[in-house]
């Protein structure tokens, strides 16, 4: 929702001239991004990045001087030293403008790559629930937030979905294929419920809960006593994050991010593969 409000302001400061949409036509070799890459220029603003550098100010640019009236032709650009950047691939880029009229267009397309977005389902709340929801904000994810407690949802960083209920392991069925799911509550019993659901999920990209190597052991003990498969807790990830000396909420997030990051990434690319 933050990007699509970004984009409407952006429309309307556009809404004299119209922008021009600059998109990656093709990548050859190491570029800073693939042919899904697209931004938007006006004459004194910009949304999205093609990849920053002198790619994308020499973009910028050309941009400018087609709203002022220069053909719209394409761009093509060596990425190496004749620009200043040292990739070394090659990227063409197009440049089409987009007067008001077409604005609806363009905000289409902006909530279509947020719909494809992949979410993330945090169990719990508090202290470390709120950074990793503010850090995972910050990224082209769809936060959700369940808790029990309506204090502490009331506490949940805007632009997260909020889900207030006393079953939070019910929701776990619902949740979209490919998605990754983070617990983190404040009860134990409730952790085990919500774990074990998502356990007997076979699409999801990742399943963290918080926690020690002492409370991983107790869980996976408690899991196959009560009938679970123990071959289901390789899917596991506890605990979260990096072993690391700092334990403030902030710095726990910051490395659970990174790790949700990339087991989304690999999860879109193919490299894990729902079991069988």
């Amino acid at each position: 929702m933050a990007r699509l409000a970004a984009y409407r302001d952006f429309a309307a400061n556009s809404a004299a001239h119209g922008y021009v949409l600059v998109r990656v036509l093709e990548a050859k070799g190491s570029t800073p991004r693939n042919t899904d890459a697209w931004m938007l220029v006006s004459k004194a603003a910009t949304f999205g990045t093609i990849g920053g550098g002198r790619l994308e100010l020499e973009a910028i640019d050309r941009a400018r001087d087609v709203l002022a009236g220069a053909a719209a032709e394409p761009m093509a650009l060596p990425l190496g030293p004749a620009i200043g950047q040292c990739c070394g691939g090659h990227v063409t880029l197009s440049f089409e403008i987009i007067p008001p009229a077409r604005f609806g267009e363009i905000e289409a397309m902006v909530k279509a790559e947020d719909a494809d977005d992949p979410e993330v389902w945090l169990f719990g709340g508090g202290h470390v629930g709120r950074a990793l929801a503010n850090a995972l904000l910050l990224l082209p994810v769809r936060v959700h937030v369940a808790e029990t407690r309506a204090d502490e949802l009331d506490l949940t960083p805007a632009g997260a979905e909020r889900h207030l209920t006393a079953l939070p392991e019910s929701l776990v069925a619902g949740i979209a294929p490919g998605s990754a799911v983070i617990v983190l509550t404040h009860d134990h019993a409730l952790d085990f419920l919500i774990v074990s659901a998502a356990l007997k999920r076979d699409d999801l990209a990742q399943i963290g809960m918080i926690g020690s190597d002492t409370k991983r052991a107790t869980f996976e003990h408690q899991f196959i006593r009560e009938g679970g498969d123990g071959a289901l807790l390789s899917k596991l990830i506890c605990p979260i994050g990096r072993k690391i000396a700092d334990k403030r909420p902030e710095v726990i997030a910051a490395t659970v991010t990174a790790d949700v990051v990339a087991a989304l990434a690999d999860w879109r690319d193919g490299k894990v593969q729902p079991a069988s």
